[in-house]
């Protein structure tokens, strides 16, 4: 990008002194400006306060994690500045800003129809998929949220916000660490033993798929998210939570229950319950549209959706089902196969 050609100075002069006017957003220790470069290209400038020890320790994990590793859906780390003002961080523009306030922003300028949505998730899956997955040692993110997801020209999802982000090395399964997070997308189970794992960016991310479905806040004066779905899904009533923007451009509502029982599938309260989100994304992906001009040969692997909830449902037995049943279910239709969402969840579960 370009940034080596650019001083401190130019920086400055260009964001008038990092002027209010410029400001795109703000977070608990930082604040996010646009800059214009001299090449006419638009680049995000992330300043951290440095006033509090753990500020410090903020830029430093946010400069070593995102700055070792590279995907398509994280945030692309171009350059950072240590200044007395604030340590700064230079990452890629993001047109379409973040997903909270695409969601629930005041002004709502963009309608995101079911498969913006669903390519939004698909992203931030992949992308958690990576941390967990592809990097040694694993990355845990331990801030997934609405407001951490961001959005390109395209509503390409971009991961962002790794200050807290913890590596966890092959050799362990957990971490015993402070309870950090966003109220609302913490894992229960985390905050009550402060056992830190990769499942608590999936309990997270389950939570952010409930937005999308939803169009609602994880947490909204005394309204939780997570309760309302869980009290709904009891019933069987689920659907009737579904924002209308999903529910009027999808056009195979099944696919919105499957993408409703793998929500309720991360949020489970026990984290071995939970799937991988390699396993996440398989699901969301096979739920994508095929490629356009091309066969549906070549449509993403269907998956089989009836064994994958089943299957992460082993350890309750009214789930338990007849291998004969289970074949039936297989060669069923997706109305057929479908389990209830309150068979899904089960009041012992959470």
């Amino acid at each position: 990008m370009d940034m080596a050609i650019h001083t401190y100075e130019d920086i400055m002069r260009l964001t008038e002194n990092l002027s209010e006017k410029y400001i795109i957003g703000y977070g608990a220790s930082s604040t996010v400006y646009k800059c214009v470069l001299k090449n006419s290209r638009p680049i995000a400038i992330k300043r951290i306060y440095t006033q509090y020890p753990h500020d410090s320790r903020e830029f430093e994990t946010e400069l070593e994690t995102i700055g070792s590793i590279r995907h398509r859906n994280l945030v692309s780390l171009h350059g950072y500045y240590i200044c007395p003002q604030g340590n700064l961080l230079f990452y890629d523009y993001m047109e379409n800003g973040s997903l909270w306030d695409l969601l629930h922003g005041p002004s709502k300028k963009v309608k995101l129809d079911w498969e913006t949505r669903l390519k939004v998730a698909v992203g931030a899956a992949q992308g958690l998929a990576y941390l967990h997955h592809d990097c040694n040692p694993k990355i845990i993110h331990r801030d997934v949220k609405s407001s951490n997801i961001l959005l390109d020209a395209d509503f390409e999802a971009h991961l962002s916000d790794f200050g807290i982000a913890k590596c966890l090395p092959t050799a362990k399964t957990h971490a015993s660490t402070y309870v950090l997070g966003t109220i609302g997308y913490i894992d229960p189970e985390y905050a009550r033993t402060s056992r830190l794992t990769e499942k608590s960016d999936v309990y997270s991310f389950g939570i952010v798929l409930l937005e999308l479905l939803t169009g609602k806040k994880a947490v909204d004066n005394d309204s939780n998210l997570h309760q309302l779905v869980l009290s709904k899904a009891d019933d069987d009533t689920l659907m009737e939570a579904v924002d209308p923007e999903v529910s009027i451009t999808c056009m195979d509502l099944s696919h919105i229950r499957k993408a409703f029982q793998l929500a309720l599938l991360c949020t489970k309260r026990h984290p071995s319950e939970r799937p991988t989100m390699h396993e996440v994304s398989r699901v969301l992906v096979s739920l994508l549209p095929p490629p356009p001009n091309k066969p549906c040969s070549t449509a993403p692997k269907s998956i089989d959706y009836a064994q994958f909830v089943i299957g992460k449902g082993q350890q309750q037995s009214h789930l338990q089902m007849p291998q004969q049943q289970l074949q039936q279910d297989n060669n069923s239709s997706d109305a057929q196969w479908f389990v209830r969402f309150g068979e899904v969840i089960s009041k012992n579960s959470f």
